[in-house]
């Protein structure tokens, strides 16, 4: 709050507040004053601009053919909690009112078919803060081709090049390898809070589990890499929590990565060039901040807001535009 006086009678604003500490009158940033009852803290200038941030890239799409893997989750990263990749929290951004900053909403990656590459998603911005796409999972295009490293990595083909790509440092982690030789199945996709399995037995490997967030005074568990896929007499790999995608068996079952989680898409399971892999999800950018604050949104952006507790909670579901705060 702004700190306010009685002078001549009439409340006016102040520019400085000054207090008398061990006999000298001292000017003070802040403090502390009773106001119905309750201690509540004032400011003499506006209340400082400190922003917290969820930021989520869109996850990777799940590969085609048999034994394809399943897509990794997009780069999670926030001040308000755990970052994926076993990150701890970052710091909150100190932002300037009447400024313009980015936020972009990242898509997720389309899934493989025949003759076309599963694809990573698309890295989602708030001010400086980006995080990295999900890979795209392995499979087979004419030939068999490796999963992609991202924010979370995508899970590994069952032949040739069947490693997991790598997740990025606080943000995700690998995708499962494949299964090799004449096991008919891809690695799962990495999740934020853990490595995509490889497969086991006749079940595609897992996807890896998301992390949550109560940024918005609920928990919600998002960025799940996507499961990867079996052929023959077996079954998919199941998606990792927070929105992963689940993997397919000779073609059927493969789910998209869940929208607006940065999820993995799951892998396919099937040689025919009918059947292609899933989508990995959207992804999503949050920010809390004073609720003293007016948030000023480009046309470009779709989003929500809610208040509670003296700050506000605008969560950006798609698009690319300017922000400003007042």
């Amino acid at each position: 709050m702004t700190a306010h006086t009685k002078i001549g009678g009439v409340f006016k604003d102040v520019a400085t507040i000054h207090s008398k500490i061990s006999g000298t009158w001292k000017e003070i940033a802040e403090g502390h004053t009773k106001i119905g009852g309750t201690w509540k803290q004032f400011y003499a200038n506006a209340v400082p601009l400190t922003v917290d941030f969820l930021v989520i890239a869109g996850g990777g799409g799940g590969a085609q053919y048999t034994g394809a893997g399943g897509g990794g989750a997009g780069g999670y990263r926030t001040s308000a909690g755990t970052s994926g990749g076993g990150g701890g929290a970052e710091s909150s951004l100190t932002l300037a009112g009447s400024t313009n900053y980015t936020v972009t909403i990242g898509a997720g990656g389309s899934g493989g078919v025949s003759g076309s590459e599963a694809s990573s998603g698309i890295a989602s911005v708030f001010s400086t803060i980006s995080s990295t796409a999900g890979g795209g999972g392995g499979g087979y295009k004419g030939s068999f081709y490796a999963a992609k490293s991202g924010g979370s990595g995508g899970g590994g083909a069952y032949a040739a090049t069947t490693s997991g790509g790598l997740g990025t440092s606080n943000q995700g982690h690998a995708g499962g390898n494949g299964g090799g030789g004449s096991n008919d199945a891809g690695g799962g996709g990495g999740g934020a809070s853990a490595v995509g399995t490889s497969p086991s037995g006749s079940t595609g490997g897992g996807g890896g589990n998301g992390v949550s967030s109560s940024i918005t005074a609920t928990s919600v568990t998002r960025a799940g890499g996507g499961g990867g896929s079996y052929f023959n007499n077996g079954s998919g790999g199941s998606g990792g929590s927070g929105g992963g995608g689940a993997g397919g068996l000779n073609g059927s079952g493969q789910t998209s990565g869940a929208v607006n989680t940065g999820s993995g898409g799951g892998g396919a399971g099937s040689s025919s060039t009918g059947n292609a892999g899933a989508a990995g999800g959207s992804g999503i950018v949050i920010i809390k901040y004073p609720d003293s604050y007016t948030l000023t949104i480009g046309g470009g952006l779709t989003s929500s807001t809610a208040t509670a507790g003296g700050f506000k909670v605008t969560t950006f579901t798609a698009g690319t535009d300017n922000i400003s705060f007042a």
